[in-house]
C-alpha cells in the first residue's frame, strides 16, 4: 500500500512550465520551422562575462562563500539593497528591513508563511502568477480571485468587497506576470490605503521592476511613514543579472516580521546561496550600465510586439497586455486555450502557456488567452512568432 499523501499538496496542480515541457516529448521539429519557446520568462543566457569572472574569483579566494552564512542574508548585500532602494524610491529603508532569500519564490513563501495559515485568505488578481496560487493551495490558504477584466488592472473597490475577517493580504505583481501591465503609482497607493485601513498586508512583487518602461520610481510607498506596517516588497536577482541558477531574491518589510521569516528560512534553507549573494552584490555595485542596456533591449522587444501585432489584430486576436517579459493575448478560435496551446506545438512549433494555467478554470477568460514570454526571442524571433500565429487556422 502506498503511504498517504498530504492532501493540500496532492490537490495542487502540476507546475505549469514543467507540464508544458512534457508536451514536447516525442515531437520532432524541422530545420525550417524550429521550436519557438515562449513558455518561460527566465533568462536562458548566462550572466555577463564580467560577473562570471567575479563569481570565479569569489569561489577561489573567498573561503566564507563556501560556508553557512546568516539566515537573513549577507549583511553587505542587505545594506546595499537598503541604500539603493532608498535612493530609487525616494524612501527610507534600513538594512534591518531587508532579508535575502533563495529566489523570489522563496521570498513570497516566507512572507506568506508569516502572514497566513490554513483557513485564511489572500486576494490574488487574475490572471495570477501560478506559483502564488500553488503556495496558497498547498498550505490550505484560500486564494480569492480578483478579476481584472480587459485592462488587467485590479480595482480597489472590487478588492474591498472581497475582504473578510479571514483576509490576511492582497498580492500585486507589477510589472505583471503574466499580463505584462505596469500598475500606475496611484493605483498602488489606493491598494496601500485599502490594506492599511483593514490592517492587512499589501505584498508587492516587483521581480520585473528593472524592465519597467517608465522612468523614475514606479511608486512612492516607501516614502510613507511606517510603511513597513503594511507594505511587503519582493524582488528577484534572477532577471536583473541572469542569476537564475543561483537563487537570490529579497523581501523588504518590518524587522519584527523578518524575525518570523527568519524561523521559516532557517528551517527550509538555513541560508541563501553564498556565491549568489556575492554575485548579486557585485552586480549592484558594477553592472548599472549593463542592466540599463538590458532594459533597453527588453523595451525594444516590447515595441516589436506592438509593431507586429496588427497582423494578428486583423485576424481577430486582441493584445490585452504587454510589458516587462510578457504579452497577454486573446485568441479568436472556438477552442479552449489549453487545447490551443497543445495544438500550437504540433501545428506551429510554438510552446506557450494557456490562460487556464493562470486563472480559475471556471473563468471564461481563461479559455481565451495565452501568455507569450518574449524575453528570450529577439525582433526576428518575434516576427517569426507572429507569422506562424497569423497563418494558424483551426
Amino acid at each position: 500500500m502506498t503511504s498517504p499523501k498530504a492532501p493540500h499538496l496532492a490537490a495542487t496542480f502540476t507546475p505549469p512550465v514543467m507540464e508544458a515541457r512534457r508536451w514536447l516529448d516525442g515531437v520532432t521539429f524541422s530545420a525550417d520551422m524550429p521550436l519557438i519557446n515562449v513558455s518561460q520568462a527566465a533568462p536562458v543566457a548566462p550572466p555577463p562575462r564580467a560577473l562570471r569572472q567575479a563569481i570565479a574569483d569569489i569561489a577561489l579566494n573567498d573561503t566564507e562563500a563556501h560556508l553557512y552564512g546568516p539566515v537573513l542574508g549577507l549583511p553587505a548585500l542587505r545594506a546595499e539593497i537598503a541604500l539603493q532602494w532608498s535612493a530609487a524610491y525616494g524612501g527610507n529603508i534600513s538594512p534591518d528591513q531587508v532579508a535575502i532569500t533563495s529566489g523570489c519564490n522563496q521570498a513570497f513563501a516566507a512572507a506568506m508563511a508569516s502572514l497566513a495559515e490554513e483557513g485564511d485568505e489572500v486576494i490574488l488578481p487574475t490572471p495570477w502568477y501560478f506559483n502564488h496560487k500553488m503556495w496558497a493551495d498547498m498550505n490550505g490558504v484560500t486564494a480569492v480571485p480578483l478579476a481584472t477584466g480587459d485592462t488587467l488592472l485590479p480595482d480597489p473597490a472590487q478588492a474591498a468587497a472581497l475582504i473578510t475577517e479571514k483576509t490576511r493580504a492582497i498580492l500585486l505583481v507589477s510589472p505583471n506576470n503574466p499580463g505584462g501591465v505596469e500598475y500606475p503609482a496611484a493605483l498602488l497607493r489606493e491598494f496601500y490605503t485599502l490594506a492599511r485601513a483593514h490592517n492587512i498586508a499589501l505584498v508587492v512583487d516587483e521581480t520585473y521592476r528593472d524592465f519597467d518602461s517608465r522612468e523614475g520610481a514606479p511608486h512612492d510607498l516607501f516614502s510613507t511613514p511606517d510603511w513597513d506596517q503594511t507594505l511587503i516588497q519582493l524582488y528577484s536577482f534572477s532577471k536583473a543579472f541572469r542569476l537564475t541558477g543561483h537563487r537570490v531574491g529579497s523581501v523588504i518589510c518590518a524587522p519584527d516580521r523578518l524575525a518570523e521569516i527568519e524561523k521559516y528560512l532557517d528551517t527550509v534553507s538555513i541560508c541563501p546561496n553564498q556565491l549568489g549573494q556575492r554575485a548579486a552584490l557585485w552586480g549592484l555595485q558594477h553592472l548599472t550600465d549593463w542592466l540599463a542596456g538590458e532594459r533597453l533591449e527588453i523595451l525594444d522587444r516590447r515595441a516589436a510586439i506592438h509593431d507586429e501585432f496588427p497582423r494578428l489584430k486583423a485576424r481577430g486576436w486582441r493584445l490585452l497586455g504587454c510589458g516587462a517579459y510578457f504579452a497577454w493575448l486573446e485568441h479568436p478560435f472556438d477552442i479552449a486555450s489549453d487545447d490551443l496551446a497543445r495544438k500550437l506545438v504540433h501545428e506551429a512549433a510554438i510552446l506557450a502557456l494557456p490562460g487556464t494555467m493562470f486563472m480559475p478554470v471556471s473563468d471564461p477568460a481563461a479559455q481565451r488567452c495565452l501568455r507569450i514570454a518574449f524575453a528570450n526571442i529577439d525582433r526576428a524571433g518575434i516576427k517569426s512568432l507572429f507569422t506562424r500565429l497569423e497563418k494558424l487556422t483551426l
